[in-house]
């Protein structure tokens, strides 16, 4: 049921990269949102511990309760609707004493674990893509009534990893993506009046550069302003005076451009990147083929929001609220990242 704990160079370099990114993390979060503390580093602590925990489980233990996790993962994904904390107009979060946790992002992990076994453990037909479909939309849905737009984006991605490592005919695949396309416009009647805002401030925010396009038109800002070294941690023009909104969970790498500058940026993104390379390096060494699967889906989820952060931090792309892996203010969040790079780490023979 457990691993020993001999660590491979690839096992080492993604935590030192982790712990960088978990410290630069901290400098920045008390520059820009000191009221986040001394609060935040229980999460810190937890995400740490959690992360170790899962390190000495192995993949198969985890195989072999898939069902079992999936199972919980939708009691999770339900409780916030019954026992809820509403914080603008959503109702993502569980109290737990003086903490919230977002079950969105801490069960991803355990529905790639079940998709991952379900998708390989026998040869896959028509009848089976369909209730696997149908496996997928129930935690989707559970996920948009929150609402949680970006999240479920990820999610959806996630799966469409583990698919593409399956053994399923590439042709259903090809057909799926077709049937999304043309099912795509009629998603626009079931979003949110805000999540449609974004959406028109992204095609031209400067209509709009007090309203709509505000986000966007502060945080290209801040990252422009930043230059070689930053403005230095507490300078920041758009972070201090709060001109940059959510500066220390959906911005969070205008505000590392700000005040750290093109060499912090550089530094994170190298981090993110070895995390990315780790996990290709998996994926050759993957002990079956679920746990290849599920490592694929784990590089897709963590790629995803890495390019999805940066493109609406920079206003390449529509702002969805998703953090920036391991950087980004959200305990939950950092717990779902941590349990699924130990789970992938374990996945290799």
């Amino acid at each position: 049921m457990f691993k020993s704990s001999r660590f491979s160079i690839t096992d080492v370099s993604v935590i030192i990269a982790i712990i960088t990114l978990s410290l630069i993390s901290t400098l920045v979060l008390k520059s820009i949102q000191g009221s986040l503390y001394p609060t935040y580093f229980v999460f810190i602590l937890l995400a740490f511990l959690t992360f170790f925990t899962f390190l000495k489980i192995d993949f198969e233990v985890l195989l072999a309760f898939s069902s079992h996790l999936y199972f919980i993962s939708i009691i999770l994904l339900v409780l916030p609707l019954i026992i809820g904390q509403v914080t603008r107009g959503a109702i993502r979060w569980i109290p737990v004493g003086s903490l919230t946790f977002q079950p969105s992002e801490i069960i991803r992990p355990f529905l790639l674990v079940f998709f991952a076994k379900y998708l390989t453990e026998k040869e896959l037909n028509l009848g089976r893509l369909l209730r696997v479909t149908f496996f997928l939309l129930l935690p989707f849905s559970l996920i948009l009534i929150q609402p949680s737009l970006g999240v479920a984006i990820i999610t959806g991605f996630g799966f469409f990893g583990v698919l593409l490592a399956s053994s399923i005919n590439k042709k259903y695949i090809f057909l799926s993506l077709l049937l999304f396309s043309l099912l795509l416009p009629s998603f626009w009647f079931f979003l949110k009046p805000y999540q449609k805002e974004r959406i028109s401030s992204f095609v031209n925010p400067a209509r709009d550069p007090l309203g709509r396009g505000y986000n966007s038109i502060q945080s290209t800002i801040a990252v422009g302003s930043g230059g070689l070294l930053g403005r230095g941690l507490g300078k920041g023009v758009q972070t201090q005076l709060n001109f940059l909104p959510e500066r220390h969970s959906d911005f969070i790498f205008a505000s590392l451009a700000e005040e750290l500058g093109f060499v912090g940026c550089f530094i994170v993104l190298f981090g993110l990147f070895i995390i990315c390379w780790s996990l290709l390096v998996i994926v050759q060494r993957a002990k079956s083929p679920a746990a290849r699967a599920y490592v694929i889906g784990a590089f897709f989820i963590l790629f995803i929001e890495t390019f999805v952060h940066l493109g609406m931090n920079m206003g390449l792309l529509p702002i969805t609220g998703i953090p920036l892996p391991f950087v980004s203010a959200g305990g939950s969040a950092l717990l779902g990242s941590m349990i699924s790079i130990a789970i992938a780490i374990n996945a290799k023979s």
